[in-house]
């Protein structure tokens, strides 16, 4: 058998951290067998197995976790760790049906990686006849929704770096500034990082804030074990009006979604992602032991009072306390610039060729500006950080993480792929309705306490 042309770097645009998908959809013909999508990825910069693990958790293992003691403060010890495991069964599923069915797709119109939106725009092109005409709506959907998450993102990004900043400040120092007056501050800083758009100027920050990340979480455990811990007093279960609450928090933790197509894209050899143990498998449970353990004990450490970043909780006026919640400020700072780069890489693709070539650089200044200022007025009408958490988490990341992911394989499968019975035909109906639910439930919960805040504000 004639060895595949295809050992030579792939045509398709594949960056980790693109976290836009902009492969090349050119069909490679006259290949012998089957066509194997892994010969036609670039092996001499593709990224090993260890490489895309540590990329992996690098995405997975952010600023969420200090958000995991809120959320068992919403279900409660028992049921709080009972639920964390399963949603994170869900979402390690969520991510395997999606990376599967890209990978699928991509040995059927042969083709090296297909990134999120485009995923499911040929799962539609290549599906049902009836829903083929869907196939561009499915990809701008998709498209609007990774913007519409990481824009919204960003806004609990300036809510948490204002109100850190304002804890520390105005305790060690005195002064009487509002939460508003440090998220006007934080968005000097913002609209200059902001105008970045070469990523690897962003290295150095993201390095940065690695680090910072990693101290901080060191700070946080010395604190959750400095003292005896006391679970008497902690709810096993949470009340059933909260549970909404905890559901959007962990999906928000948890999820990146985003993520997950460029890190398999990047990958020489895709089949490891998905194997056993596997990159995904690995990752995963790396991750919802360290969320899991996170919350239990943060939540048993502070009890009700917990905030919507632990490190907020930490001891006011402690030096090292106090170096932790900066700490954690800047590393989130650092991390914006990546954040708001993905929207609007996005949103640049679908307008550019709108304006005049000689008007770009003039006009990206300005909607990156504009962007910047729109998201800092949202904060300043809601400086709250726990509710931006459980919104963004409820509406964003269901969709996304959980509904896309479903409708997707479904429609891929349909009619006569569905296993045994049907199987995965009402799996994939669960999950939906799952996603609905914590859409509909979280979101209210989440907007009933936006009005709750507001309410308390004018009288």
């Amino acid at each position: 058998m004639t060895e595949p042309k295809a050992k030579e770097a792939s045509k398709s645009e594949l960056s980790l951290n693109d976290f836009n998908s902009r492969t090349d959809l050119v069909k490679t013909s006259g290949d012998d067998g089957e066509y194997n999508p892994a010969d036609y990825r670039d092996q001499a910069k593709g990224q090993s197995t260890s490489g895309a693990m540590a990329h992996f958790l690098k995405s997975s293992l952010g600023s969420g976790i200090l958000a995991m003691p809120m959320a068992f403060k919403s279900g409660g010890l028992l049921f709080s760790m009972i639920a964390t495991l399963v949603v994170g069964f869900l979402c390690a599923h969520c991510v395997h049906i999606l990376v599967k069915t890209s990978q699928s797709i991509c040995k059927d119109i042969k083709v090296p990686a297909l990134g999120f939106a485009e995923t499911v725009e040929k799962a539609f092109e290549n599906g049902p006849k009836r829903l083929r005409s869907w196939s561009k709506f499915a990809k701008v959907f998709v498209d609007a929704s990774l913007m519409a998450t990481y824009y919204a993102a960003a806004c609990v990004y300036i809510v948490f770096i204002a109100k850190s900043f304002h804890d520390v400040i105005n305790y060690d120092t005195g002064l009487e500034w509002s939460v508003r007056a440090y998220i006007a501050l934080t968005l000097i800083p913002c609209l200059l990082i902001g105008q970045i758009r070469n990523l690897r100027w962003l290295v150095p920050f993201s390095a940065m804030a690695n680090i910072f990340i990693l101290i901080t979480f060191g700070i946080v455990l010395y604190y959750l074990f400095s003292e005896p811990l006391v679970f008497d007093d902690k709810d096993l279960v949470g009340g059933i009006t909260k549970i909404p609450l905890f559901f959007s928090t962990v999906i928000f933790a948890m999820e990146g979604i985003g993520s997950v197509m460029p890190v398999e894209n990047a990958m020489k050899k895709p089949q490891d992602f998905l194997g056993c143990p596997g990159v995904l498998n690995t990752s995963m449970i790396i991750v919802v032991v360290l969320y899991a353990v996170i919350g239990f004990l943060g939540y048993v450490r502070y009890g009700d009072a917990v905030q919507g970043s632990i490190t907020l909780n930490l001891q006011e006026g402690d030096a090292l306390a106090d170096t932790a919640k900066l700490l954690m400020a800047v590393a989130i700072q650092f991390t914006y610039g990546l954040q708001f780069y993905v929207p609007n890489d996005i949103l640049w693709k679908m307008i550019a060729h709108k304006f005049n070539k000689k008007n770009h650089n003039i006009i990206q200044i300005a909607l990156r500006t504009v962007i910047i200022l729109i998201s800092g007025g949202f904060c300043l009408a809601l400086p709250s950080l726990e509710i931006f958490i459980n919104l963004v988490g409820a509406i964003f990341f269901s969709i996304l993480g959980i509904f896309v992911p479903s409708v997707c394989e479904l429609v891929y499968l349909w009619p006569d792929r569905l296993g045994w019975g049907k199987w995965k035909l009402y799996k994939n109906i669960i999950l939906c309705a799952f996603a609905i639910f914590a859409l509909v439930s979280g979101s209210s919960a989440s907007i009933e306490e936006i009005i709750t805040t507001l309410t308390k504000k004018d009288s």
